[in-house]
């Protein structure tokens, strides 16, 4: 892979790093897309990730792209090759999946696209990383705790891990703590409820409140 084709791959990543919270959107009706993004990106939001398994959501991934450009989108529940392609076809600057998937991960190299592969042992975190994948997805981490964070430091610190699945308000400043090189978060932020009864300031302050913690980790 040719220098500028790894930066530009790496681009993603960077601005990952940089904001440290990736906002999960899972099923939101493209009706109140826009309100849901325009109060996350007011909160200070600039990462979020669309999941595959959501109604409409290539369109989404597109229109995301299309009206917030200082915004990075990334696609997730990325299950297999067809899905990847087409994720990346329709603007995707970086994959997710709640697996361990080879061929998204051929998919996604091969376009230069970065990808974050779903594991939760350390063999399957090494095995990820053998396959290409420059950052993985620990999920689920509901049941594990930050303290699982901090344990997998320590045999395999180099590798890139981003927990998924129990990150909330509460505990993001602990994985932060453990080690964590960004967090995804869904309904502890993007929670269904708020979106349905029209609560987008309360959503843009939850955005701010992570934000704020992400920070603190930047200084």
């Amino acid at each position: 892979m040719r220098d500028k084709e790894v930066s530009e791959m790496n681009g993603a990543l960077r601005i990952i790093e940089q904001n440290k919270i990736i906002a999960i959107i899972r099923s939101v009706p493209f009706p109140v897309l826009e309100k849901t993004v325009q109060a996350l990106h007011a909160g200070g939001i600039r990462v979020i990730e669309v999941t595959m398994n959501s109604e409409d959501a290539l369109s989404s991934i597109s229109f995301i792209k299309a009206h917030f450009p200082d915004m990075v989108i990334g696609a997730g529940t990325v299950l297999d090759q067809e899905s990847a392609s087409l994720a990346i076809r329709a603007g995707a600057s970086f994959l997710l999946a709640p697996n361990l998937s080879e061929s998204v991960i051929q998919t996604a190299n091969r376009y230069q696209i970065p990808v974050i592969p779903g594991v939760f042992t350390p063999t399957e975190i090494i095995k990820a990383s053998e396959l290409g994948a420059q950052v993985v997805k620990v999920f689920p981490v509901s049941g594990v705790g930050p303290a699982y964070i901090k344990d997998l430091q320590g045999p395999i610190g180099y590798i890139k891990m981003i927990p998924v699945g129990g990150v909330t308000l509460e505990n993001a400043a602990q994985f932060m703590e453990a080690g964590a090189f960004a967090l995804g978060i869904g309904s502890a932020l993007t929670d269904q409820q708020l979106l349905a009864t029209n609560r987008f300031s309360e959503l843009k302050d939850r955005a701010a409140e992570f934000v704020r913690i992400a920070e603190s980790f930047n200084k």
